[in-house]
């Protein structure tokens, strides 16, 4: 695959794994860097950093300078620029997709290209994993192994179970120690003013905070041309309709959910991006990087 080729989630699909996937998402996104604001972003890992005035001897390398015969100290977390969380929907409303992908796996391309990106800047990524309650809580870190454990765990997580995003938001709220960048990647499916207050005890603690809205192209169209039968996910509802019948309603009732989630984040300096399945991922990095910059 030719690396210059924007990679749209249709070819992102045909890569085999995870990892590979953010890779092409986050080198590619790179390589038009140079010509925007932002050509100063760094792109080497590294989990140390050469000798200077100031540093204690005892934190120099030894195994490193027998190598390279060149005085390198460990990097420790503390020292790194930023602690980012992201808090990753895994419930069964995000199994849904209208292509070949859905918007789970939509989202977990998203989450593991800002953790790529993130870890390259030597900043610190921890992950939790979340439907009715938190299944997967990984505390931030900053050296590059870690960026295996974070793919792994969202390589492997799948969609299940009804979702509780307040009670996500507020667990993180009161577990997450110390204020840094948290990134909530969910298709939002749930009570819109629980949501907000959730995101607010978030900004009340101190944390930046940025909301990625997974959205499937025909949740907010209604692009269905026959009679149909419409399930949910999470409680396995059924309704079999002509959609013409309800389209109109249907839309304006979804508008009118992401404007309340739009016009709630923008009262508590809450960064809301709404995100298509079928749109590259592009927007989503430029944002998180705008984010960071600005930190």
């Amino acid at each position: 695959m030719d690396q210059g080729q924007k990679m749209t989630p249709e070819l992102l699909s045909k890569l085999q794994n995870l990892s590979i996937k953010a890779k092409y998402v986050v080198e590619g996104f790179m390589i038009g860097l140079h010509k925007s604001p932002y050509h100063g972003f760094s792109v080497e890992f590294s989990e140390h950093r050469p000798y200077g005035i100031g540093d204690e001897v005892r934190h120099i390398d030894w195994k490193l300078w027998s190598k390279t015969n060149k005085y390198y100290v460990k990097q420790f977390e503390e020292e790194t620029n930023l602690k980012a969380n992201i808090i990753l929907d895994q419930s069964n409303s995000m199994n849904y997709g209208s292509d070949d992908s859905n918007k789970f796996e939509y989202a977990k391309i998203l989450a593991a290209s800002f953790a790529y990106i993130l870890i390259k800047q030597q900043d610190a990524v921890g992950l939790s994993l979340f439907n009715e309650t938190i299944n997967k809580l990984i505390p931030p870190r900053s050296v590059p192994s870690h960026l295996n454990i974070l793919l792994s765990n969202m390589e492997n997580a799948k969609p299940s179970k009804k979702t509780n995003i307040a009670n996500a938001l507020h667990y993180s709220a009161e577990g997450i120690s110390k204020r840094g960048l948290v990134i909530v990647i969910s298709d939002l499916m749930d009570d819109s003013s629980k949501i907000i207050n959730g995101l607010r005890h978030l900004r009340h603690k101190g944390h930046e905070v940025i909301v990625f809205h997974i959205i499937d192209r025909n949740e907010s169209t209604f692009n269905f041309n026959e009679r149909v039968k419409f399930i949910d996910n999470e409680t396995a509802e059924e309704i079999t309709t002509d959609p013409w019948h309800i389209a109109k309603d249907y839309i304006q009732l979804f508008d009118k959910f992401c404007q309340t989630l739009k016009a709630g984040c923008r009262q508590n300096r809450i960064d809301y991006i709404p995100l298509h399945t079928d749109e590259p991922l592009d927007t989503a990095l430029t944002e998180l990087l705008v984010k960071r910059k600005n930190y």
